[in-house]
Protein backbone atom coordinates (compact mmCIF):
# COMPACT_ATOMS: atom_id res chain seq x y z
CA UNK A 1 0.00 0.00 0.00
CA UNK A 2 1.23 3.63 -0.84
CA UNK A 3 1.16 6.66 2.08
CA UNK A 4 -2.05 8.18 2.67
CA UNK A 5 -2.87 11.20 0.58
CA UNK A 6 -3.54 13.76 2.89
CA UNK A 7 -5.38 16.83 1.14
CA UNK A 8 -5.64 18.06 4.96
CA UNK A 9 -7.14 21.85 3.51
CA UNK A 10 -8.82 20.99 0.13
CA UNK A 11 -12.34 21.93 -0.18
CA UNK A 12 -15.31 19.69 -1.89
CA UNK A 13 -14.09 16.36 -1.43
CA UNK A 14 -15.11 13.97 1.51
CA UNK A 15 -12.17 11.83 3.32
CA UNK A 16 -12.57 7.89 3.21
CA UNK A 17 -10.66 5.09 4.39
CA UNK A 18 -8.11 5.13 1.69
CA UNK A 19 -7.35 8.82 1.40
CA UNK A 20 -7.88 9.96 5.01
CA UNK A 21 -7.90 13.98 6.12
CA UNK A 22 -5.14 15.68 7.60
CA UNK A 23 -7.07 16.95 10.91
CA UNK A 24 -5.07 19.01 13.81
CA UNK A 25 -5.09 16.03 16.00
CA UNK A 26 -3.83 13.71 13.06
CA UNK A 27 -5.00 11.86 10.04
CA UNK A 28 -9.00 11.57 10.11
CA UNK A 29 -9.80 8.05 8.51
CA UNK A 30 -13.81 7.47 7.09
CA UNK A 31 -15.19 4.15 7.37
CA UNK A 32 -18.58 3.57 5.50
CA UNK A 33 -19.84 0.03 7.44
CA UNK A 34 -21.93 -1.61 4.43
CA UNK A 35 -25.49 -1.04 5.14
CA UNK A 36 -24.46 1.10 8.15
CA UNK A 37 -24.42 -2.02 10.67
CA UNK A 38 -21.27 -3.23 12.29
CA UNK A 39 -21.49 -6.87 14.02
CA UNK A 40 -20.60 -7.17 17.47
CA UNK A 41 -17.21 -8.51 16.22
CA UNK A 42 -16.07 -5.36 14.31
CA UNK A 43 -17.46 -3.38 16.74
CA UNK A 44 -15.13 -3.90 19.12
CA UNK A 45 -12.76 -4.82 16.65
CA UNK A 46 -12.69 -1.08 15.34
CA UNK A 47 -12.76 0.10 18.90
CA UNK A 48 -9.29 -2.08 19.82
CA UNK A 49 -8.38 -0.33 16.18
CA UNK A 50 -8.93 3.26 16.91
CA UNK A 51 -7.53 2.71 20.38
CA UNK A 52 -4.19 1.15 18.92
CA UNK A 53 -3.81 3.19 15.72
CA UNK A 54 -5.40 6.77 16.72
CA UNK A 55 -6.30 8.66 19.44
CA UNK A 56 -9.21 6.76 20.66
CA UNK A 57 -11.76 9.25 19.34
CA UNK A 58 -14.59 7.86 17.08
CA UNK A 59 -16.83 9.98 15.00
CA UNK A 60 -20.63 9.14 13.70
CA UNK A 61 -21.16 11.39 10.83
CA UNK A 62 -23.87 12.60 9.26
CA UNK A 63 -23.83 10.04 6.47
CA UNK A 64 -24.04 7.37 9.34
CA UNK A 65 -19.86 7.12 8.36
CA UNK A 66 -17.24 6.25 11.23
CA UNK A 67 -14.52 8.47 11.73
CA UNK A 68 -11.28 7.65 13.22
CA UNK A 69 -9.74 10.26 14.68
CA UNK A 70 -5.87 10.90 15.77
CA UNK A 71 -4.21 8.10 13.27
CA UNK A 72 -0.67 8.68 13.11
CA UNK A 73 1.21 8.43 10.04
CA UNK A 74 3.12 5.89 10.89
CA UNK A 75 -0.38 3.86 11.67
CA UNK A 76 -2.87 3.79 9.07
CA UNK A 77 -1.33 1.06 7.12
CA UNK A 78 -1.59 -1.12 10.13
CA UNK A 79 -5.28 0.48 10.45
CA UNK A 80 -6.10 -0.12 7.13
CA UNK A 81 -4.80 -4.23 7.41
CA UNK A 82 -7.13 -4.29 10.71
CA UNK A 83 -10.27 -2.59 8.75
CA UNK A 84 -9.79 -4.49 5.90
CA UNK A 85 -9.70 -8.01 7.83
CA UNK A 86 -12.75 -6.97 9.42
CA UNK A 87 -14.47 -5.95 6.77
CA UNK A 88 -15.03 -2.90 7.33
CA UNK A 89 -13.69 -1.52 3.77
CA UNK A 90 -13.37 -2.55 0.15
CA UNK A 91 -9.93 -3.46 -0.67
CA UNK A 92 -9.95 -1.46 -3.91
CA UNK A 93 -10.17 2.00 -2.97
CA UNK A 94 -11.81 3.10 -6.00
CA UNK A 95 -14.95 1.20 -5.35
CA UNK A 96 -14.82 1.97 -1.06
CA UNK A 97 -14.97 5.72 -2.52
CA UNK A 98 -18.09 5.34 -4.46
CA UNK A 99 -20.29 3.44 -1.60
CA UNK A 100 -21.26 6.58 -0.74
CA UNK A 101 -24.46 5.10 0.41
CA UNK A 102 -26.79 5.88 3.58
CA UNK A 103 -29.89 3.34 4.22
CA UNK A 104 -33.31 3.14 6.27
CA UNK A 105 -31.34 2.19 9.81
CA UNK A 106 -34.16 -0.26 10.28
CA UNK A 107 -34.18 -2.36 7.35
CA UNK A 108 -35.12 -6.11 7.66
CA UNK A 109 -32.77 -8.53 5.54
CA UNK A 110 -34.55 -9.09 2.48
CA UNK A 111 -37.06 -5.75 2.29
CA UNK A 112 -36.80 -3.17 -0.39
CA UNK A 113 -33.98 -0.78 1.11
CA UNK A 114 -31.39 -3.82 1.88
CA UNK A 115 -32.09 -5.76 -1.56
CA UNK A 116 -31.95 -2.10 -3.43
CA UNK A 117 -28.33 -1.04 -1.41
CA UNK A 118 -27.21 -4.56 -1.67
CA UNK A 119 -27.80 -4.62 -5.33
CA UNK A 120 -26.07 -1.08 -5.53
CA UNK A 121 -23.24 -2.36 -3.54
CA UNK A 122 -22.83 -5.03 -5.98
CA UNK A 123 -22.83 -2.71 -8.60
CA UNK A 124 -20.62 0.05 -8.06
CA UNK A 125 -18.56 -0.73 -10.84
CA UNK A 126 -21.07 0.25 -13.06
CA UNK A 127 -21.14 3.99 -11.75
CA UNK A 128 -19.21 6.90 -13.66
CA UNK A 129 -16.33 9.09 -11.65
CA UNK A 130 -18.38 10.82 -9.35
CA UNK A 131 -17.80 13.79 -7.23
CA UNK A 132 -16.36 12.91 -4.02
CA UNK A 133 -19.53 14.47 -1.39
CA UNK A 134 -21.97 13.06 -4.18
CA UNK A 135 -24.40 10.42 -2.25
CA UNK A 136 -27.01 8.24 -2.82
CA UNK A 137 -29.99 7.55 -0.01
CA UNK A 138 -32.04 4.17 -0.07
CA UNK A 139 -35.26 5.41 2.12
CA UNK A 140 -37.40 2.98 1.10
CA UNK A 141 -38.88 1.64 4.23
CA UNK A 142 -43.01 2.18 4.57
CA UNK A 143 -41.98 5.80 5.04
CA UNK A 144 -39.46 8.18 4.15
CA UNK A 145 -37.02 8.87 7.43
CA UNK A 146 -34.22 10.54 5.78
CA UNK A 147 -35.32 13.60 4.25
CA UNK A 148 -33.08 15.44 6.36
CA UNK A 149 -30.20 14.05 5.12
CA UNK A 150 -27.98 15.03 2.14
CA UNK A 151 -28.15 13.23 -0.65
CA UNK A 152 -27.50 13.61 -4.37
CA UNK A 153 -30.12 10.44 -5.64
CA UNK A 154 -33.04 9.18 -3.53
CA UNK A 155 -35.29 5.84 -3.90
CA UNK A 156 -37.93 6.67 -1.46
CA UNK A 157 -41.35 5.89 -0.97
CA UNK A 158 -44.55 7.36 -2.28
CA UNK A 159 -48.15 8.01 -0.29
CA UNK A 160 -49.30 5.00 -2.49
CA UNK A 161 -46.46 2.89 -1.54
CA UNK A 162 -44.88 3.18 -4.83
CA UNK A 163 -41.07 3.49 -4.81
CA UNK A 164 -39.79 6.67 -6.81
CA UNK A 165 -36.12 8.00 -7.71
CA UNK A 166 -35.95 11.67 -6.75
CA UNK A 167 -32.77 13.95 -7.64
CA UNK A 168 -31.38 16.22 -5.08
CA UNK A 169 -33.36 20.04 -5.63
CA UNK A 170 -36.33 18.52 -7.02
CA UNK A 171 -39.62 17.98 -4.79
CA UNK A 172 -40.85 15.18 -7.11
CA UNK A 173 -39.66 12.09 -8.34
CA UNK A 174 -39.72 9.66 -11.23
CA UNK A 175 -42.39 6.18 -10.03
CA UNK A 176 -40.08 2.98 -9.96
CA UNK A 177 -41.04 -0.24 -11.77
CA UNK A 178 -39.92 -3.63 -9.59
CA UNK A 179 -36.29 -4.57 -10.06
CA UNK A 180 -35.14 -1.31 -12.08
CA UNK A 181 -34.78 0.57 -9.36
CA UNK A 182 -30.51 0.36 -9.71
CA UNK A 183 -30.49 0.36 -13.34
CA UNK A 184 -32.18 3.93 -13.35
CA UNK A 185 -30.09 5.08 -10.72
CA UNK A 186 -27.24 4.61 -12.23
CA UNK A 187 -27.89 6.34 -15.49
CA UNK A 188 -28.88 9.13 -13.73
CA UNK A 189 -25.75 9.12 -11.55
CA UNK A 190 -24.33 8.57 -15.98
CA UNK A 191 -26.89 11.49 -17.11
CA UNK A 192 -25.34 13.66 -14.06
CA UNK A 193 -21.97 13.92 -15.47
CA UNK A 194 -22.92 13.78 -19.04
CA UNK A 195 -24.98 16.80 -18.38
CA UNK A 196 -21.73 18.17 -17.26
CA UNK A 197 -22.70 17.72 -13.37
CA UNK A 198 -19.30 17.41 -12.15
CA UNK A 199 -18.24 21.51 -12.84
CA UNK A 200 -21.16 21.94 -9.97
CA UNK A 201 -20.18 19.08 -7.92
CA UNK A 202 -23.29 18.36 -6.67
CA UNK A 203 -26.85 17.25 -8.29
CA UNK A 204 -28.71 19.77 -6.00
CA UNK A 205 -26.81 22.83 -7.76
CA UNK A 206 -27.30 21.28 -10.96
CA UNK A 207 -30.08 23.54 -12.93
CA UNK A 208 -29.78 20.45 -16.51
CA UNK A 209 -33.16 19.38 -17.47
CA UNK A 210 -33.50 15.92 -16.25
CA UNK A 211 -33.91 13.17 -19.39
CA UNK A 212 -37.60 12.05 -20.14
CA UNK A 213 -37.17 8.80 -18.76
CA UNK A 214 -36.44 10.66 -15.25
CA UNK A 215 -39.27 13.13 -15.23
CA UNK A 216 -40.32 14.62 -11.78
CA UNK A 217 -43.99 13.97 -11.43
CA UNK A 218 -44.49 12.01 -8.14
CA UNK A 219 -44.48 13.11 -4.74
CA UNK A 220 -42.86 11.37 -1.86
CA UNK A 221 -44.46 10.42 1.42
CA UNK A 222 -43.78 12.93 4.16
CA UNK A 223 -41.68 11.85 6.81
CA UNK A 224 -41.78 9.57 9.53
CA UNK A 225 -40.48 11.50 13.29
CA UNK A 226 -36.98 10.71 14.47
CA UNK A 227 -35.58 7.76 16.15
CA UNK A 228 -36.43 8.52 19.78
CA UNK A 229 -34.43 7.02 22.21
CA UNK A 230 -34.84 3.97 24.46
CA UNK A 231 -36.64 0.72 23.30
CA UNK A 232 -36.57 -0.09 19.48
CA UNK A 233 -38.40 -2.73 17.20
CA UNK A 234 -34.50 -3.98 17.06
CA UNK A 235 -33.60 -3.58 20.44
CA UNK A 236 -32.85 -0.44 22.03
CA UNK A 237 -31.28 3.17 20.83
CA UNK A 238 -28.65 5.53 22.18
CA UNK A 239 -27.73 9.13 21.64
CA UNK A 240 -23.92 9.94 21.06
CA UNK A 241 -22.97 13.74 22.13
CA UNK A 242 -22.31 15.72 19.10
CA UNK A 243 -21.71 12.45 17.45
CA UNK A 244 -18.52 11.32 19.12
CA UNK A 245 -17.70 8.49 20.96
CA UNK A 246 -14.30 6.97 23.14
CA UNK A 247 -13.36 3.60 21.63
CA UNK A 248 -12.83 2.65 25.53
CA UNK A 249 -16.40 3.15 26.21
CA UNK A 250 -17.97 1.56 23.42
CA UNK A 251 -15.92 -1.56 23.74
CA UNK A 252 -16.64 -1.40 27.21
CA UNK A 253 -20.41 -0.80 26.71
CA UNK A 254 -20.49 -3.87 23.95
CA UNK A 255 -18.24 -6.27 25.48
CA UNK A 256 -20.35 -6.04 28.96
CA UNK A 257 -23.74 -6.40 27.17
CA UNK A 258 -23.27 -9.81 25.74
CA UNK A 259 -26.97 -9.39 24.51
CA UNK A 260 -26.09 -7.18 21.72
CA UNK A 261 -25.60 -9.19 18.57
CA UNK A 262 -24.81 -5.51 16.36
CA UNK A 263 -25.08 -1.94 16.28
CA UNK A 264 -26.66 0.13 13.17
CA UNK A 265 -25.62 3.94 12.42
CA UNK A 266 -27.71 6.23 11.94
CA UNK A 267 -27.58 10.14 10.49
CA UNK A 268 -28.90 11.53 13.32
CA UNK A 269 -26.24 10.70 15.90
CA UNK A 270 -27.77 8.07 17.34
CA UNK A 271 -26.64 3.83 17.30
CA UNK A 272 -29.23 1.35 17.42
CA UNK A 273 -28.07 -2.20 19.41
CA UNK A 274 -30.08 -4.95 17.91
CA UNK A 275 -30.30 -7.40 20.43
CA UNK A 276 -32.79 -10.29 20.98
CA UNK A 277 -33.33 -10.03 24.76
CA UNK A 278 -33.27 -7.10 27.35
CA UNK A 279 -30.09 -5.43 28.18
CA UNK A 280 -28.62 -5.89 31.72
CA UNK A 281 -31.09 -4.11 34.73
CA UNK A 282 -28.24 -1.47 34.69
CA UNK A 283 -26.11 -1.39 31.79
CA UNK A 284 -23.03 1.10 31.55
CA UNK A 285 -24.56 3.85 28.86
CA UNK A 286 -21.27 6.20 30.41
CA UNK A 287 -20.44 7.84 26.88
CA UNK A 288 -23.84 7.96 25.36
CA UNK A 289 -27.29 9.86 25.61
CA UNK A 290 -29.81 7.93 27.34
CA UNK A 291 -31.90 10.19 28.68
CA UNK A 292 -34.77 10.85 25.60
CA UNK A 293 -35.82 14.64 26.69
CA UNK A 294 -31.66 15.40 26.87
CA UNK A 295 -30.90 19.18 25.37
CA UNK A 296 -27.85 17.14 23.33
CA UNK A 297 -30.24 15.95 21.47
CA UNK A 298 -30.87 19.20 19.76
CA UNK A 299 -27.39 20.24 19.61
CA UNK A 300 -25.31 20.11 16.95
CA UNK A 301 -21.28 20.86 17.10
CA UNK A 302 -18.65 20.08 14.82
CA UNK A 303 -15.19 19.33 16.73
CA UNK A 304 -13.82 22.99 16.41
CA UNK A 305 -10.64 24.09 17.05
CA UNK A 306 -7.97 22.88 17.38
CA UNK A 307 -8.56 19.80 16.47
CA UNK A 308 -10.37 21.23 13.01
CA UNK A 309 -7.13 23.24 10.99
CA UNK A 310 -9.60 25.21 9.93
CA UNK A 311 -12.07 25.94 13.11
CA UNK A 312 -10.75 29.42 15.03
CA UNK A 313 -12.66 28.80 18.15
CA UNK A 314 -13.67 25.76 20.36
CA UNK A 315 -17.10 24.38 19.97
CA UNK A 316 -18.26 21.32 21.85
CA UNK A 317 -17.62 22.25 25.60
CA UNK A 318 -19.86 26.14 24.32
CA UNK A 319 -22.50 23.82 23.14
CA UNK A 320 -22.67 21.45 26.03
CA UNK A 321 -23.22 24.83 28.35
CA UNK A 322 -25.11 26.74 25.86
CA UNK A 323 -27.78 23.72 24.92
CA UNK A 324 -29.94 23.50 28.35
CA UNK A 325 -30.56 27.32 27.57
CA UNK A 326 -31.66 27.19 24.03
CA UNK A 327 -35.34 26.21 23.57
CA UNK A 328 -35.08 24.54 19.87
CA UNK A 329 -32.01 23.19 17.54
CA UNK A 330 -28.48 25.13 18.48
CA UNK A 331 -25.75 24.54 16.06
CA UNK A 332 -22.42 25.96 17.00
CA UNK A 333 -19.76 25.45 13.86
CA UNK A 334 -15.69 26.31 13.77
CA UNK A 335 -16.21 28.41 11.07
CA UNK A 336 -19.01 29.47 8.03
CA UNK A 337 -18.67 25.87 6.80
CA UNK A 338 -21.38 24.39 9.06
CA UNK A 339 -20.13 20.99 8.35
CA UNK A 340 -21.85 19.89 12.01
CA UNK A 341 -25.60 20.55 10.21
CA UNK A 342 -26.43 21.45 6.50
CA UNK A 343 -29.56 23.05 8.04
CA UNK A 344 -30.98 25.94 9.72
CA UNK A 345 -30.64 25.82 13.09
CA UNK A 346 -32.89 28.06 16.06
CA UNK A 347 -29.98 29.59 17.27
CA UNK A 348 -26.05 29.21 15.11
CA UNK A 349 -22.93 30.07 16.13
CA UNK A 350 -20.39 30.58 13.92
CA UNK A 351 -16.76 31.07 14.58
CA UNK A 352 -14.75 33.81 12.57
CA UNK A 353 -11.58 34.80 13.19
CA UNK A 354 -11.34 33.41 16.76
CA UNK A 355 -14.84 35.14 17.99
CA UNK A 356 -18.28 33.91 17.54
CA UNK A 357 -20.60 35.31 14.89
CA UNK A 358 -24.81 34.52 16.56
CA UNK A 359 -27.96 33.93 13.39
CA UNK A 360 -31.28 33.23 14.89
CA UNK A 361 -33.23 30.66 12.30
CA UNK A 362 -29.99 30.28 9.93
CA UNK A 363 -27.60 28.01 8.11
CA UNK A 364 -24.07 27.90 8.90
CA UNK A 365 -22.68 31.31 6.82
CA UNK A 366 -26.12 33.29 7.39
CA UNK A 367 -25.48 36.94 7.94
CA UNK A 368 -25.12 37.50 11.91
CA UNK A 369 -27.62 39.47 14.00
CA UNK A 370 -24.38 40.12 15.98
CA UNK A 371 -20.88 39.45 15.35
CA UNK A 372 -17.77 38.93 16.81
CA UNK A 373 -18.71 37.79 20.39
CA UNK A 374 -16.59 35.97 22.44
CA UNK A 375 -17.79 32.77 24.42
CA UNK A 376 -18.83 34.71 28.27
CA UNK A 377 -20.51 37.20 26.39
CA UNK A 378 -22.65 34.17 24.34
CA UNK A 379 -23.29 32.79 27.56
CA UNK A 380 -24.34 35.90 29.27
CA UNK A 381 -26.49 36.66 26.54
CA UNK A 382 -28.76 32.97 26.90
CA UNK A 383 -28.42 33.61 30.84
CA UNK A 384 -25.84 30.14 30.78
CA UNK A 385 -23.24 32.31 32.75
Amino acid sequence: MSAPDTNGVVKGWCPDAWRPMMAGDGLLVRVRPPLARLTRVQVLGLCEAAARHGNGQIDLTTRANLQIRGVREDSWRPLIEALLDLGLIDPDPALEARANILVTPDWCEGDDTHRIAEELRARLPELPPLPGKFGFVIDAGATPTLKDAPADVRIERTISGRLILRAAGRNLGTPLSPDIEVDLLIALAHWFVKSGGAVSGRMARHDAILPVWAAATTMPRASAPRIRLGEHPLGIALGLPFGRIAAAALHRFVEAETAIEAIRLTPSHIVICETKVPLSGKPDTAGFIADPGSALLRADACVGAPACPQATVETRDLALRLAPCVSGRLHVSGCAKGCASAGPADVTLIGRDGCYDLAFDARAGAPPSRAGLDAAQILAHFGAA
